[in-house]
């Protein structure tokens, strides 16, 4: 039996969308923080963490709370603020540096604060599948490894490498959820799992 969608117009499913969303703009962050390209690439990240990872994802999630799933509309909601929300700090930062000196323990504190943010999906996911708890419980350490990442380069540089899992597993799911719902395919990491 099809489920019921209780607006009409909403007839796919934006998980996939919203899981590239944030992926794709995760990973292009991390491609600064692992070193792997110089901060000259930083302009290029807040375009998309604007409208890719901020916006596009913010919809995304408007449309999980429309079709009626709570869990997937707070987390795409709640990320897609933060990409906008890091876009605009981090823009003002790098064009004002002297407006924003100085500001280190408050850094560190928001990113300690999105871990604890984190932390609560985490176990929501424990009831979901195993590509979802994959995604939240290495951005639980992304998070908390960017907090430290404030006071020590090595903790920074750690946090681009799980940031960078991070965002691949979130790229993964959102391939293994588009294949289960187009192709029939089911792909490891999307079976139902049940740990409380």
């Amino acid at each position: 039996m099809a489920p019921v969608v209780k607006d009409e117009w909403v007839r796919g499913d934006p998980g996939p969308f919203g899981l590239l969303c944030f992926g794709m703009t995760t990973c292009m962050l991390m491609f600064i923080t692992t070193e792997w390209t110089t901060k000259g690439f930083l302009p290029t990240v807040f375009c998309y963490a604007m409208f890719y990872g901020g916006l596009g994802q913010f919809v995304a999630g408007v449309l999980e709370l429309i079709k009626g799933n709570t869990f997937g509309g707070t987390a795409f909601a709640s990320y897609g603020a933060f990409w906008m929300g890091w876009f605009l700090l981090e823009y003002l930062t790098w064009t004002n540096k002297a407006l924003y000196a100085g500001v280190q323990s408050g850094k560190s504190l928001w990113c300690g604060l999105w871990a604890v943010l984190t932390f609560g999906f985490f176990i929501v996911t424990c009831r979901k599948n195993g590509c979802l708890m994959t995604i939240f419980s290495t951005l639980v350490i992304t998070f908390a490894l960017l907090s430290g990442g404030v006071w020590d380069p090595r903790c920074e540089q750690a946090a681009g490498y799980f940031g960078f899992f991070c965002g691949s597993s979130a790229i993964y799911a959102a391939f293994v959820f588009l294949y289960k719902i187009e192709l029939g395919i089911s792909l490891p990491g999307v079976r139902p799992v049940s740990f409380l």
